[in-house]
């Protein structure tokens, strides 16, 4: 059973609340744990599989842990524009020489003390051995070539699809450590690039914002996908003449633009095949997928196989409630220095300008509480559907 995280930085709060639905009131009423053992994300999505693979020994808790951690975040701590930033961009526009670190407009510190944190990320492989876990993927881009790169843990022994025939994404396996999710939250341009073994790597959402190529690799038959992004964003659509666009503005549309996916595409493909497989299956019998895998001539470990998906992804737009959340009087009061000023600029009128950006940076345990409860209440609304859905997974691992 696979859970894939989409990216989208502070949004991703979101994610854990509708995982926390799912692990504590679906498992009670399935009388049973989700054994969700194939973990993959990206960017965010990265930071919260992980720290689910650290608490996997805690299948009912695990999200709780996350949720706590989430809801201490200080803006002040994770915002934290360093000048250096910006004078390295100047040296790099005039042929200066740019520090071995990397460049971004943020201190990366505060997200690393978050992260390290919040993942005890030495008890994933622990996990893995113990058989608790199966795989645990995050993706990043590297940056030299743009391919992305799959940073992956799996358990010995455990099968894995190739990915001989796509080019553009590669597999390593690694031992998980804190730099590879750093790297996979490496948002460009705000945070700087992350080294491992003497290459850069960044978001990767540049290229994979949802990764459900891995988890489908890696073995799982079945996935539940969360993504951030709200179905039908205001922000989308097209909106009217805007007479000098902010720098504010052009960077939260190049973030928006980054973490677009295929993801509807990808499912429908997924739901064809399935239904493909299905079909062949009724009427010439169990034993047609392997027979189809012969006549293909698919190896072990590509073979063509049906994996059912759940999507659940945000019910409102996540740009709104940041600019709201921002306005209100409380974040108001405590709203102090250079971040505070920004912020708040950010939430000018109704935040549809400038919101974009806002809802990325908003690092702040109010908001993220806002987005865990959305998360939890779009996963209520469709409690009966999860339900439904790990019922036919449990029953389908135990026919012969």
């Amino acid at each position: 059973m696979g859970l894939v995280l989409a990216g989208g930085a502070a949004r991703g709060a979101y994610e854990v609340g509708v995982v926390q639905h799912l692990l504590e009131e679906v498992a009670k009423d399935l009388g049973r744990d989700i054994p969700l053992d194939v973990l993959s994300g990206t960017s965010v999505g990265a930071i919260n599989v992980c720290g689910l693979a650290a608490f996997a020994d805690d299948p009912r808790g695990r999200a709780r842990r996350l949720v706590d951690q989430w809801q201490r975040l200080q803006v002040d701590d994770v915002v934290r524009p360093q000048a250096r930033g910006l004078l390295t961009l100047g040296r790099s526009l005039f042929g200066g020489t740019v520090p071995k670190r990397g460049w971004g407009l943020l201190d990366p510190a505060g997200l690393e003390r978050f992260v390290g944190r919040a993942l005890p990320v030495h008890r994933i492989e622990e996990h893995l051995r113990s058989g608790l876990l199966h795989a645990v993927s995050v993706s990043t881009t590297h940056v030299a070539s743009g391919r992305t790169v799959v940073f992956l843990a799996r358990a010995a022994g455990g099968e894995m699809q190739t990915w001989s025939r796509d080019t553009t994404v590669v597999p390593r396996q690694v031992r998980l450590g804190l730099r590879h999710m750093l790297a996979s939250a490496s948002l460009p341009f705000l945070f700087p690039a992350i080294e491992i073994e003497g290459e850069y790597y960044a978001d990767g959402g540049l290229r994979q914002n949802v990764p459900l190529s891995p988890a489908r690799r890696l073995g799982a038959d079945a996935l539940v996908v969360v993504n951030p992004r709200s179905l039908d964003r205001a922000t989308d659509r097209v909106e009217p003449h805007v007479p000098h666009p902010t720098p504010f503005l052009l960077l939260g549309k190049l973030l928006n633009a980054i973490f677009l996916e295929r993801l509807d595409a990808d499912l429908d493909r997924l739901e064809r095949i399935n239904a493909i497989l299905d079909a062949g299956t009724r009427i010439h019998g169990e034993g047609f997928v392997d027979e189809l895998n012969r006549e293909l001539g698919r190896a072990p470990g590509r073979e063509v196989r049906p994996v059912r998906t759940l999507l659940v992804r945000a019910s409102r737009d996540l740009t709104k409630i940041a600019g709201d959340h921002v306005r209100s009087p409380r974040f108001a009061a405590r709203a102090s220095g250079i971040v505070g000023k920004l912020l708040l600029r950010l939430a000018e009128g109704d935040g549809s300008r400038d919101g974009d950006l806002l809802s990325f940076l908003l690092f702040d345990g109010d908001y993220a509480q806002e987005l865990i409860e959305l998360g939890r209440a779009d996963a209520r609304a469709r409690h009966n559907e999860l339900c439904q859905f790990f019922t036919d997974v449990f029953e389908g691992e135990r026919e012969p």
